[in-house]
This record gives structure tokens, C-alpha cells and sequence, in this order.
């Protein structure tokens, strides 16, 4: 395979993914808004950090409000990281790599960007924003669902499911460290109902409060949290099940292609650190810089398998 196609593969669905993450974390921050009404401006200014744009809105925006955050997020074109920059991104390089996909994954990938940029052209109220969040993961839901029954497991099916789950990745990492560490405001209310707050945020952004507690059956706690999030293979946004995903996908590709590379070593390298950790290790060492590290080599990884697979070619 051309480095371009793969390269249009891989971020084709990290831009998918990534919109649908965009999409949860301005849901949670709407439901906390409503529900806690005097913490709505820390809870938006979260969201912001979670995305990693804040230096973007900072330079356009001098205060942090609902309204502002769900524009800047959902549809401000000179945000790179708005929903409706990425929509038409992933649609771009579908076309890019237009015949190696499916006719069924082709066209949930334009009618997505159809129907997203419909609902994006209007100004965003509350009354109209959960059907436009709604509307975001649906369609995500079924490129992804045209994705798993459609397309051969070949080559094409591994450069796509990377983007997935190296963009999932980083979303999860992402809302864990921030959520907690960024917004709890000090050490002293850890434990408290402050501090439990955050972490059912946590649950709500990537929707995982029911499976969370169908699994445990217990009380929400910060360490059965970490650990649902981080070392639980059942959760599919787990940073354990990305890697080990990720890991499977640049095994298939080396096998295919008679060659191993970097990033499948790097990628094998995670996974055996993440898969002899246990969570009391992660909190002896401290969950932010745990997350912290995690970030750096997830995004390292990201970038050896560009430079593996030659996406600018």
C-alpha cells in the first residue's frame, strides 16, 4: 500500500474518533453546567484543557462560558480541533483513500459530513445541543459499525484501527489526568465531595458510569476508577485495551508486509508496561505523572508509525 493511503487511513479515523470525543466532552461539560450551576465555568474551562486547545481559545476568548466553549468546540472553523474542522478533515482523506474503502464505509463517512455540517450551520442553543451530540455519535457509530462489517482484514483494516485506537488513547489519558488533576482545586478536598464529583465526570465523559458499575458493583473510587480506565482489558476505552489493540494491528502489518519495525517494539513495549502494573502502583507513583509519561509514549508511538509506514509518501 501506497504511505499516502495508509496515512490517509490512519488519520481519516483518528479525525473520526476524535470528533465523537470532542462531542462527549462537551456533553459532560453541558451536564455538569446544568446540574452545578456555581462550578460551570471551572467545569468548562476543564473541558478545554481535556481537548488540548486551550492555548487556541485562550487567544481568542478572554473568558471561559458555555456557550463560548461548545462554539469553539463544535463548529468555530479557525479551531483545527472543532468538530466541524475534523468532520470535513476525516472526509478529506476518505476521499484520499477512496478505493480502498468500502462503498457501505464511503458512504457513512459523507453522509456523517453531510449531516453534521447541516446541524452545525445554525447558532447552538441549549434546547438543540444533545440532538446535535446525538446526531455527532450516532453517525460516528456507524462509520465505525460500516468499518467492522464491511471491510476485508487486511492491511486497510489494520492503518484504520490504529488511527482509532492510538486517538482513543489519547482522549482517555487525556480526560483522566485533567479532569482530576487540573480541575480539583488542592490536595485538601481529595476524598471529598469535591473530589468524588470529578471522578463520576470521568465516568460520564466516556460513557462508562453503567459499565463502570455493572463491573465492580461497588462505590465509585478514585482507584477503581484509574483502574477501570487504565488496566481494564473488559473496557473497550481503556488505555489497556487501546494499546493491546494497537499492538495486534502492528503485529498483523508486520507479518503482512515480512518486516518488524520500530513501532511494533515500542507499541509491544507499552503494553507489557501497562499489563504488569497494578493500580495501588500507579497512585504510589502518582496518577499525573503516570498519565503524563503514558502521553508522551503514546504520542511517540503515533509518530514512529508515520515514520514506519512512510504516511508522507
Amino acid at each position: 500500500m501506497l504511505g499516502k493511503t495508509a496515512g490517509a487511513l490512519f488519520w481519516m479515523f483518528r479525525y473520526m474518533e476524535r470528533c465523537e470525543n470532542t462531542a462527549r466532552l462537551v456533553e459532560a461539560g453541558f451536564y455538569i453546567a446544568l446540574t452545578r450551576s456555581q462550578s460551570a465555568d471551572d467545569e468548562w474551562a476543564s473541558i478545554i484543557q481535556s481537548s488540548g486547545n486551550a492555548k487556541q481559545y485562550d487567544a481568542l476568548h478572554e473568558h471561559y462560558n458555555g456557550p463560548e466553549v461548545i462554539n469553539f468546540l463544535l463548529r468555530e472553523k479557525s479551531n483545527p480541533s472543532s468538530v466541524l474542522s475534523m468532520i470535513e478533515l476525516a472526509r478529506s482523506n476518505a476521499r484520499m483513500a477512496r478505493t480502498a474503502l468500502t462503498r457501505e464505509v464511503w458512504e457513512a463517512v459523507n453522509e456523517a459530513w453531510l449531516d453534521i455540517c447541516a446541524s452545525l450551520k445554525a447558532d447552538i442553543t441549549p434546547k438543540t445541543l444533545p440532538g446535535i451530540i446525538g446526531l455527532i455519535r450516532r453517525r460516528s457509530a456507524l462509520v465505525q459499525g460500516a468499518l467492522h462489517g464491511t471491510m476485508l482484514r487486511n492491511d486497510i483494516y489494520d492503518f484504520a484501527r490504529l488511527g482509532t485506537y492510538t486517538e482513543r488513547a489519547e482522549s482517555t489519558a487525556r480526560i483522566l489526568d485533567v479532569k482530576y488533576y487540573v480541575l480539583l482545586p488542592s490536595v485538601s478536598v481529595v476524598g471529598g465531595p469535591m473530589d468524588n464529583v470529578q471522578w463520576e465526570t470521568i465516568l460520564r465523559c466516556v460513557s462508562a458510569e453503567r459499565s463502570y458499575r455493572w463491573v465492580t458493583k461497588g462505590a465509585v473510587t478514585p482507584r477503581g476508577i484509574a483502574d477501570f480506565l487504565i488496566l481494564d482489558r473488559t473496557m473497550p476505552r481503556s488505555l489497556a485495551t487501546c494499546e493491546w489493540e494497537t499492538a495486534q494491528h502492528l503485529f498483523h502489518l508486520s507479518n503482512v508486509y515480512g518486516s518488524n519495525l520500530p513501532s511494533q517494539k515500542m507499541a509491544a513495549d507499552i503494553l507489557g508496561e501497562l499489563s504488569s502494573q497494578s493500580i495501588d502502583a500507579v497512585f504510589d507513583y502518582g496518577l499525573h505523572e503516570f498519565i503524563g509519561e503514558f502521553l508522551v509514549k503514546n504520542q511517540m508511538l503515533a509518530a514512529q508509525i508515520e515514520a514506519d509506514y512512510r504516511f508522507t509518501n
